[in-house]
């Protein structure tokens, strides 16, 4: 019965999902070309809350769990498991207030009505997998970006999305070319549950009346811990949220 209410509700979710990118699309270019950086910003946001919303014409329920004790005013890295395309929005829109960018593919940056804007001038990193020297280059300048203007990243280090919500090994390279220029940043946890069961069967039709929590976690203590261990800790500390 899930399923069968999932094809109807998920030509709702998907009218109000591309609408919001279609109409955001041209709001986007003009913040950004008439009021700078937080003007387009402030249109990302408004973005992702629509997006968000868009959700809950699945009746599914998003629980977003905020940590206000983490401080604003220096670079952050927040490092999540990731489960599924719908992990995003709500990262982007409850932790706004951090100036989050992601290390995403480059393939993202072309095609896809007020995403690829977004990653393309919002000042997200678009690596490429098959050429090493862009991906360094891409991650560096994000890294930059933190120091200098106290921007914070997201990233996914499993690489790819779990189909099952079981955790894959956590990969050192992108957080350590973010550590190794922002060597004073937070490390911050955060640990996705129950966004991969909205795609069990694929993007159409989509799984309706689910709960899908997002939970921030403190930051690590990474005091005389080498780059291998702190990845590894952050592994360890969602796994413990995520698969219990």
């Amino acid at each position: 019965m899930k399923k069968f209410l999932g094809y109807i509700l998920s030509i709702i979710f998907w009218f109000c999902f591309g609408l919001s990118l279609i109409i955001f699309h041209p709001i986007q270019w003009l913040c950004l070309k008439f009021g700078g950086y937080n003007a387009h910003k402030k249109s990302v946001d408004i973005l992702n809350a629509c997006l968000v919303a868009s959700y809950y014409t699945l009746f599914n329920r998003v629980t977003f769990i905020d940590n206000k004790s983490i401080p604003l005013g220096q670079p952050i890295i927040f490092v999540a498991n990731h489960q599924s395309t719908f992990d995003i929005p709500p990262l982007i829109y409850f932790l706004r207030r951090f100036h989050g960018k992601f290390i995403s593919k480059i393939e993202l940056a072309s095609g896809i009505p007020s995403i690829s804007f977004n990653l393309k001038h919002g000042g997200a990193a678009n690596i490429d997998r098959n050429d090493p020297k862009q991906s360094i280059a891409e991650i560096l300048k994000l890294a930059n970006n933190m120091k200098t203007k106290n921007w914070s990243a997201f990233i996914f280090p499993e690489g790819t999305r779990s189909k099952t919500g079981k955790m894959k090994a956590f990969h050192v390279g992108g957080i350590a070319t973010l550590l190794k220029k922002n060597p004073n940043a937070l490390v911050v946890p955060i640990a996705i549950k129950g966004s991969y069961e909205m795609v069990q069967y694929g993007m159409y039709p989509l799984t309706p009346f689910l709960h899908m929590t997002w939970e921030v976690l403190d930051p690590l203590d990474t005091k005389d811990k080498d780059i291998e261990e702190i990845v590894k800790l952050a592994e360890e500390t969602i796994k413990q949220k995520v698969e219990k």
